[in-house]
């Protein structure tokens, strides 16, 4: 005779337990992170090209949680930026959450403060939000024309956030270690 006793507890499926920063954490660096991005930050351009400190934000919070909280806060920050910005429909939060779920989804089984993977997910993620971003853009009547152009800028703005992230990544275990 079976025993419902165990076979009860085969159905329930496996929860991996909350590693990533509380919400009002998060809720706080994405706040600092769009002031930043929307006062400052164009002084740092670099060939016209702007690092987007909110997507870092973003990538942080991704890899370090499950794909429907990264996906989630992708779309609250997409949200937050097509608020601020002007004539973009719901781009930025299309582009920026559905990025958000393929960097959580690509940092699965890895750990969160890898560099390579770090850079890695940082470099696909944001050519895969440029091109959600332009094609989101498009829908909505953007001139098709500049697409050499985009793609030059994206190539170089995931450069440059890769770069921000390492920078963050790297000051991040420099306290660490002070404090040990």
């Amino acid at each position: 005779m079976r025993s419902t006793e165990l076979s009860s507890y085969r159905t329930k499926p496996h929860v991996a337990p909350f590693v990533g920063p509380p919400w009002s954490v998060a809720a706080a660096w994405l706040a600092g992170a769009l002031i930043a991005q929307s006062t400052v930050l164009h002084y740092v351009a670099f060939r016209g090209v702007v690092p987007s400190i909110v997507f870092a934000v973003v990538l942080w919070y991704a890899i370090r949680v499950d794909t429907w909280r990264a996906t989630l806060y992708g779309l609250v920050a997409g949200l937050c930026e097509d608020t601020l910005s002007a004539q973009t429909g719901a781009s930025w939060m299309i582009a920026t959450g559905g990025s958000a779920m393929l960097a959580s989804v690509l940092s699965r089984g890895f750990f969160a403060d890898s560099l390579p993977l770090v850079i890695t997910i940082t470099l696909v993620a944001t050519l895969v939000r440029a091109l959600l971003y332009w094609g989101a853009v498009s829908l909505i009547g953007y001139p098709p024309g500049l697409g050499a152009i985009h793609l030059h800028e994206a190539v170089l703005q995931s450069v440059l956030n890769a770069s921000v992230m390492v920078l963050a990544m790297l000051v991040v275990r420099r306290i660490h270690s002070m404090r040990q």
